[in-house]
């Protein structure tokens, strides 16, 4: 199914929102849509790896990161789950890692930029609220 972003908007001027044009894109898919799962954390990607575990196939999980460039939220591991679990894409406010790999799998990530440290592990954030 080709979808045409312009059209969308067109159609839906008051219904879409648009990110921001400050993501840079990674993996082997341009584009990608579906129902949105969302995250808020800070430096800690626990509940990233949770949502990327539970939530529907083909979702696509929205990271509200703080726009954190301090560590990454996201890496190959964690976007590997993805894949295996068909998801529509992840979009990142915040840092990934492991470029290198994840363009060379089959997920749309879009982050601001990249980073080699990984985050904190304490599972401090929320679930499921606008971004």
């Amino acid at each position: 199914m080709d979808i045409i972003t312009a059209d969308l908007c067109d159609e839906y001027r008051d219904e879409v929102k648009i990110a921001e044009p400050i993501f840079s894109i990674y993996g082997e898919k341009k584009s990608f849509y579906g129902p949105i799962s969302t995250v808020k954390v800070y430096e800690d990607n626990v509940l990233v790896k949770k949502a990327l575990q539970t939530i529907p196939e083909g979702s696509v999980l929205v990271v509200d990161g703080g726009g954190s460039t301090r560590c990454a939220l996201l890496g190959d591991n964690l976007a590997e789950i993805a894949v295996k679990r068909k998801l529509g894409g992840i979009i990142v406010y915040g840092c990934i890692r492991d470029s290198a790999e994840i363009n060379q799998m089959n997920i749309g990530v879009r982050a601001i930029a990249t980073h080699p440290l990984k985050s904190i592990k304490q599972g401090n954030g929320y679930e499921n609220i606008a971004v």
